[in-house]
């Protein structure tokens, strides 16, 4: 069964990506570092030319001691790098795992069950969580459009899919926290999709976006039906 239906093959499509930095916790230190920077560069400049140039305008301008400058710079520095090695520590670490289970679906056999984790040490919020749905032989395009979880239930239950029997889909709102593992790996639930409902799409994608505690915006998409037909064949029910 491995061979007889299609399978998405993109790395891209199950790696862990930062989309946007805190523009106040990250970019605002960057700027200020940037400034003292060019003052220190100015006044470096300012101190070697000529004594009578200093007297002329513009050299005559000092804006701030250098002393106090070389200080600020140091501590700005030292912010800026704190603050890139705290972000690290937060990271969230976006996982899924999906393995055939029982009692997911009304039908007895079993499902696909799908489920996500946060493999960091602390806790992350959801921003958004959209889903793509390609159906067997569709095109794949990297640029279509992402829907809602209700407006893909409402396509997939158009297509002849019953809520239930052929597949479960969680929907998760903007500020859903997920909490970082501690010394577990239980995953939450994403959906569950049974062999028949795999027979007829080629990929469902989840992209989920999260704010971890320091601001940044961190994007996965992964592949809900990856590896389904790595075994030869579903699990049969009791």
């Amino acid at each position: 069964m491995s061979d007889g239906y299609g399978e998405n093959v993109d790395p891209l499509s199950d790696a862990q990506r930062r989309v946007r930095r805190s523009p106040l916790l990250f970019t605002a230190p960057l700027v200020l570092l940037g400034l003292l920077t060019a003052l220190l560069v100015w006044e470096a400049v300012r101190v070697n030319v000529s004594t009578e140039a200093q007297a002329e305008w513009p050299w005559r301008l000092q804006l701030i001691d250098g002393q106090v400058l070389g200080s600020l710079l140091a501590v700005s520095l030292g912010a800026v790098l704190a603050r890139a090695q705290y972000a690290r520590t937060v990271r969230p670490y976006l996982g899924w795992r999906a393995a055939w289970a029982k009692g997911l679906l009304t039908a007895r056999a079993p499902a696909w069950r799908v489920g996500i984790l946060n493999g960091g040490q602390h806790m992350a919020v959801i921003e958004s969580w959209d889903i793509r749905v390609v159906m067997q032989g569709a095109d794949d395009s990297a640029d279509a459009w992402w829907s809602s979880v209700p407006d893909t239930v409402a396509e997939l239950t158009g297509a002849g899919f019953v809520v239930g029997e052929d597949f479960r889909l969680i929907a998760f709102g903007a500020g859903f926290p997920l909490m970082g593992a501690v010394g577990g790996h239980d995953t939450v639930l994403v959906g569950a999709f049974s062999e028949s409902f795999a027979q007829q799409v080629q990929s469902l994608y989840v992209r989920v976006r999260v704010t971890d505690v320091v601001g940044d915006t961190h994007e996965r998409t992964m592949d809900c039906l990856k590896g389904i037909w790595t075994d030869k064949a579903a699990p049969v029910a009791d």
